[in-house]
């Protein structure tokens, strides 16, 4: 005989399962802590996502904008994503730039800018936040007004001083001043030092004392290896900075061939201007913008991808946050 079939049991529900129920929901939405619940997770990642796209936005326009071709850049369906890859534009902008040239010359300035600014203003931090001298709240109130002045104000005798010395035209007026602890933004990482060091136990140098050590060895030997963030930081600041600055190399370097990105960058224009009265218009003007831009910048991305991580943690080391 086949055995009939059984009806199933309907399930009921009993009001601690339901309370149960509803309390494991309410962990898994809302978390046991405010910051662990899903709902929080998704709201943190759409923020990311949105905040990313803020700022890769310009960045993949510009990519995009450098590899079309003439019909993508009359398309006017064609925004994001060409239909073909045309590396024309990049090419002519390597070859307005100089770009081997001037690109050496960038790496060559910003790095020593970097490295003399990154161990010299140690000095200048470490001597305002432990030594006792003559008159130290004057210079540092001198040292907060040279980061206050903007440095149009002093270009002038600066100027008049490389002439005198007979380094204009020379790489040596953008040098010389990171020597001694000043250069673009000194000020503000001797400040950054100067936080550092004086948030440091006194007891480390106490004991060195003790044992024998004088200024310079505690310094060289103590303090400096324990300021690796905010050498970090210090250092990429000052060589982005460097990389970029446009004013001081106009300044002290137009009558010569050897120029920076930065200036040649800030030459593309009369570069155009002059192509447009021989030539005619063209359509790939925006195109070479785009792709100079791109040869100026994608250096300092290539930095940061490999040092972003030490980045942060001497950021939030040395007290930028606060």
């Amino acid at each position: 005989m086949p055995e009939l079939p059984t009806k199933r049991k309907k399930t009921s529900w009993k009001p601690n399962q339901i309370s149960q129920y509803l309390l494991k929901s309410k962990f898994v939405l809302l978390g046991k802590e405010a910051d662990r619940g899903l709902l929080f997770k998704i709201f943190i990642y759409l923020l990311l996502f949105d905040t990313a796209f803020i700022y890769l936005n310009p960045l993949f326009y510009m990519i995009s904008s450098m590899v079309k071709s003439g019909p993508d850049i009359l398309d006017p369906s064609v925004i994001w994503v060409p239909k073909s890859i045309f590396l024309g534009s990049l090419q002519e902008a390597w070859t307005t730039l100089n770009y081997p040239n001037a690109f050496m010359i960038s790496l060559y300035l910003s790095t020593l800018a970097a490295v003399f600014q990154t161990v010299f203003c140690a000095v200048a931090g470490y001597a305002f936040a432990r030594l006792h001298f003559p008159f130290k709240k004057f210079w540092m109130a001198c040292l907060l007004l040279t980061f206050v002045v903007p440095p149009q104000v002093l270009i002038l005798p600066m100027i008049v001083a490389a002439n005198q010395m007979n380094l204009l035209n020379t790489f040596w007026p953008i040098i010389l001043p990171t020597l001694f602890g000043h250069g673009l933004k000194g000020a503000l990482f001797v400040i950054i030092y100067r936080q550092f060091f004086y948030t440091q136990p006194k007891e480390l140098e106490e004991a060195a004392y003790m044992d024998g050590a004088n200024v310079f060895k505690i310094f060289f030997r103590i303090m400096l290896p324990l300021a690796r963030p905010a050498i970090i930081v210090v250092f990429l600041f000052s060589f982005v900075w460097s990389w970029n600055d446009f004013y001081y190399p106009s300044m002290y370097l137009l009558q010569t061939d050897a120029q920076p990105l930065s200036l040649s960058l800030s030459q593309l224009a009369d570069y155009l201007k002059k192509k447009t009265e021989l030539e005619g218009p063209s359509i790939f003007d925006n195109s070479i913008k785009m792709a100079t831009s791109f040869l100026m910048i994608v250096p300092l991305i290539l930095l940061y991808s490999f040092t972003q991580r030490w980045f942060v943690e001497g950021v939030e080391r040395t007290g930028l946050v606060e």
